[in-house]
Formats: structure tokens, C-alpha cells, sequence
């Protein structure tokens, strides 16, 4: 959306990664459930299992890169028109972004084939999630920035 009168960039940022941190608890692992409970993945929500090299838990790991990932929405999100547009917008970034950059770029340093292997049932998983959690993250960040306007 466009820079509002007074917005600041550093308290816009920590909102941004506030957002895109609990938008992957709720919108991206809750799509993530529902879509596991229909039968459309074998992924399970909420993985707990350690990640490399600091054998963090993993969804503690996709939730601090929902919050970097929230942050370029942000930046993003200020030429992205006003109305429906925005959420369209929102919608696709979140798809597209994270998405692309875990299958090109996540999945073969962690030794697993560019795209998942281009399973139609990953495929669809990867946009539906990433595509909540981008339109979770801008809903969470308009509130965010309208309680803070509220403050003023």
C-alpha cells in the first residue's frame, strides 16, 4: 500500500516480520492442516523435528522465515495497488516467492530434487500454503499498522 503520513520504516519492518512469523503458525500450518486432513499431502503440520546446523525445531525455522519473508512483503506490498488489487497481490506473492525459492533454491541444498519432483499433489501444496501465509501476513500487518495509527 502506499507510505502512509508518518509511517516508520524500522516499526513497519517489525511488524512486517511479526506478521509473516505468526502468519506461518496460523494461515500457512493451518492451510497446511486442512489440506493433510483432506488427504491432499502427506505433510504433516507443525514438524517438530531439528533443523541443521542448530537443530532448532522446524517450525520454529519456518516461522523465523515467515517473519524475513514478511519483511519482503512489506517492502513489496507499498506499489501493490489499493481494494482487491492488494490482496490479489498479496495472494500471488506469497505463492510465487516463497514458494519458487524453496523449490530452486532450499530443496536442492538440502539434497532433494528442484520442485519437490514436480508431484502435482506438492506442487499444489507449496502455492495453496505459501498463498495463505501471504495473505495472512498482509491482513496481520493492515492490523498491525491500523492499531499503531490508533496509538497516535
Amino acid at each position: 500500500m502506499a507510505k502512509e503520513k508518518g509511517d516508520i520504516f524500522p516499526i513497519r519492518a517489525i511488524f512486517a516480520f511479526i506478521a509473516g512469523f505468526c502468519s506461518v503458525l496460523i494461515f500457512h500450518q493451518g492451510t497446511l492442516s486442512i489440506l493433510h486432513a483432506v488427504g491432499i499431502t502427506a505433510a504433516t503440520p507443525f514438524p517438530y523435528g531439528p533443523t541443521k546446523p542448530f537443530g532448532l525445531p522446524q517450525i520454529w525455522s519456518l516461522a523465523f522465515w515467515g517473519g524475513i519473508w514478511g519483511i519482503a512483503l512489506a517492502l513489496a506490498d507499498r506499489s501493490f495497488p489499493g481494494g482487491p488489487g492488494y490482496w490479489l497481490l498479496t495472494l500471488v506473492f506469497g505463492a510465487i516467492g516463497p514458494t519458487f525459492v524453496a523449490w530452486l533454491v532450499v530443496f536442492p541444498l538440502k539434497g532433494l530434487p528442484l520442485g519437490g519432483g514436480w508431484k502435482p499433489s506438492g506442487i499444489a501444496t507449496g502455492l495453496m500454503i505459501n498463498a495463505a501465509w501471504g495473505v495472512g501476513t498482509a491482513l496481520m500487518l493492515q492490523g498491525l499498522t491500523a492499531w499503531q495509527a490508533l496509538r497516535r
